[in-house]
């Protein structure tokens, strides 16, 4: 079952222990990840027991704009489907609708968001980043 909803301390433990592992957020500390969930829309799965198996987040300004960030699928639970559904349930969202710009970044889940209309930059040399490699003390790749 998909739902918004702002994770409980529970759910955040599972968020923080996945994403602390991951190749973008390595050793992220677990006050950091409150802190965004906090500041975004969130969106869960659950199993039929209610215990959360995915998440997925989106910044943005409810206007222009959304970054669509810490797509999770707990390894026993991927491969159904379930991360395409997380972004396309934050794409259906009541304040995220009519937006001129959505944007995530992957490294290797591009056939993932594809059928969604998520596509490489189209015109690249527009964007910037300032990028920290090591904000928790691990490179992030």
């Amino acid at each position: 079952m998909i739902a918004y909803e702002q994770p409980s301390a529970a759910d955040l433990d599972v968020i923080h222990g996945f994403l602390t592992e991951t190749y973008w957020s390595p050793g992220v500390p677990r006050e950091i990840v409150e802190r965004a969930c906090a500041n975004s829309i969130c969106v869960t799965a659950r199993d039929e027991q209610g215990a959360l198996v995915g998440f997925a987040r989106a910044v943005s300004d409810r206007a222009t704009f959304a970054w669509v960030a810490d797509v999770m699928v707990l390894e026993a639970h991927r491969g159904k489907g379930l991360g395409r559904a997380l972004v396309a349930a934050l794409q259906a969202h009541p304040e995220l609708q009519n937006l001129r710009r959505w944007m995530l970044g992957t490294r290797d889940a591009h056939g993932v968001y594809a059928p969604l209309g998520f596509a490489p930059l189209g015109i690249p040399e527009r964007y910037m980043e300032i990028r920290a490699w090591t904000p928790y003390g691990k490179k992030a790749g």
